[in-house]
């Protein structure tokens, strides 16, 4: 199995070639400084099918592969999670989602809340969302995932805890009558999803928890320790995955 793994929006067909996108070139043939002849690992991100590819007609500024054989990779998780991640500074929010990408985190929604300290004009927002998109398309090259999770474009809080759904909505609280791990279980295999809502730094406001109580989200604690933002997301994360998903 090839060693390089890259991902590109388009179509593949076994037998047809492809031209490689600038973003795939420039890591492909200008950083790992593949040649013709060389084979990859290609995904398009919107199926479980992973493709390998031999690199052809190598020139400066442009490459293309001929797609060679399909898989299928059958490794998303069985329990759908949809985080609600409070926007944190500088790089806590780019290794919350790099690594909840990893543990099979399906979506990610950044929130604004009370303390989340961040402020954006909406271009400079719309490229941060880009950048965070990259992010998780980067940790889907490494853990092996093939359908990359989307990041929602950020929304206050308020309007997210509002949209319907069916999941299982959890929100951590430090004084929460269950733990992950003593949730019901009927409760928790009416559905195979879960919102799982994260503050930022400083924790939600009284208030806001009070607004997820009122909008169905149940009070979880994860432990006596008080975690910092980065951690207790990949901590629930993963104890759900250990409960109800696919880690042993």
């Amino acid at each position: 199995m090839p060693k390089t793994r890259i991902y590109q929006n388009s179509e593949f067909v076994i037998n047809e070639t492809v031209k490689l996108s600038d973003d795939a070139f420039g890591h492909i043939v200008r950083v790992l400084r593949l040649t013709e002849g060389d084979e990859i690992a290609i995904f398009n991100g919107r199926d479980a099918y992973q493709y390998t590819a031999k690199l052809i007609d190598v020139k400066k500024k442009h490459a293309s592969i001929a797609v060679i054989e399909q898989k299928s990779i059958n490794n998303e998780s069985p329990l759908n999670i949809h985080l609600g991640q409070g926007i944190s500074r500088g790089d806590r929010m780019d290794f919350t989602l790099q690594k909840s990408v990893e543990l099979g985190v399906n979506k990610i929604t950044p929130l604004f809340t009370e303390r989340c300290g961040v402020k954006l004009s909406n271009e400079r927002l719309a490229k941060k969302r880009e950048q965070w998109q990259k992010i998780v398309i980067s940790a889907c090259e490494q853990s092996g995932r093939c359908i990359v999770p989307e990041v929602a474009q950020p929304m206050l809080l308020q309007d997210w805890l509002q949209q319907e759904t069916s999941a299982l909505k959890l929100n951590l609280h430090p004084k929460a009558e269950h733990s992950i791990m003593t949730l019901p279980m009927d409760r928790a295999n009416d559905s195979q999803r879960v919102r799982l809502l994260i503050g930022p730094e400083g924790g939600l406001s009284d208030e806001e928890i009070e607004q997820a109580n009122k909008a169905d989200f149940k009070d979880i604690l994860l432990g006596p320790r008080v975690l910092r933002t980065e951690t207790a997301a990949l901590t629930a994360i993963t104890t759900l995955q250990c409960r109800f998903g696919d880690l042993a």
